[in-house]
């Protein structure tokens, strides 16, 4: 019994100091580095990933903007809303039927900031299920100064020009006349449906009208004569941006020639900029409108 007893005891004794052993300098800077080692890896990814779900949300909100776009059509014999107003409302009737009437800037003109002004006034809103949400990508963080505060402004997206034009015509745009203004989605015979965009998110700098115009010039076979007439598409998603077909589907699409997104540009280019041999320009017109 007594040697049992201090064989017990003795390897009680040995264990504690074995049990309260700490770590040593060393081991704790090895384990530091180790971590600091995965975070570094883990932060691009995860920085990737909310740029990611922005994408997403962004591409959804199109696509439910172009699902409100068919559904108003489906309920209106196939008649589309106009891309954008012709600036005499309310002198011309057809100004009602235009998507959105504001012209946006960076002023404090409250059609720019307040979502009651237009946007939940005009054709689209009982389709989009009452959501100004939609109406924005949540990578677009532009905001105009306005009652003393700095309040985001109420929509990132234009619809193609050739979806109505201005009120139904084509707004004195001599280079256009040669293609087709859509009224109809039966009209949609070429490129059709699915290779016609509707919705495109568009650089915070160029938005204004309702209306995203694609310069047709040098179509199909000019590539020397391509142009940017005052709109340039977004870049928010990885140098890319949301696109919504008549089909009803979108997509992120990326740009491939940074003419194409001069963000960076001060001041930002306005009217007519060339762009030669842009095959982001050739993507655009094949996706706008065919010839007459």
């Amino acid at each position: 019994m007594k040697t049992t007893f201090s064989l017990a005891k003795s390897s009680i004794a040995d264990a504690e100091p074995a049990a309260g052993r700490a770590f040593t300098l060393v081991e704790l800077l090895a384990v530091l580095a180790i971590l600091t080692l995965l975070a570094l890896t883990l932060v691009p990814t995860l920085a990737g990933s909310r740029t990611d779900a922005k994408a997403f949300v962004c591409q959804n909100n199109n696509r439910q903007l172009c699902l409100a776009w068919r559904m108003y059509a489906d309920d209106n014999n196939g008649r589309i809303v106009y891309a954008s107003d012709d600036n005499t409302a309310p002198a011309n009737p057809f100004n009602a039927y235009a998507w959105t009437l504001t012209h946006m800037d960076f002023s404090d003109n409250p059609p720019n900031w307040d979502p009651t002004i237009d946007i939940m006034t005009r054709p689209l809103w009982p389709y989009t299920a009452k959501d100004a949400s939609v109406y924005k990508c949540p990578s677009d963080t532009s905001a105009v100064y306005a009652n003393g505060a700095m309040r985001p402004r109420v929509r990132s997206f234009s619809v193609n020009f050739y979806l109505g034009g201005f009120a139904g015509s084509y707004g004195g745009n001599t280079f256009a006349i040669p293609y087709r203004l859509f009224m109809k989605t039966t009209d949609l015979t070429a490129p059709g449906p699915a290779n016609t965009f509707v919705f495109i998110d568009e650089a915070p700098q160029a938005i204004n009208w309702g209306n995203f115009l694609t310069q047709m010039d040098g179509y199909p076979n000019q590539p020397s004569l391509y142009k940017f007439n005052d709109d340039f598409p977004g870049t928010f998603h990885n140098f890319g941006a949301s696109v919504s077909f008549a089909d009803g589907r979108a997509e992120i699409h990326r740009w491939v020639d940074p003419r194409s997104a001069p963000q960076y540009q001060y001041p930002f280019p306005s009217g007519t900029v060339a762009s030669p041999n842009n095959a982001d320009v050739a993507w655009l017109q094949a996706h706008a409108t065919a010839p007459r």
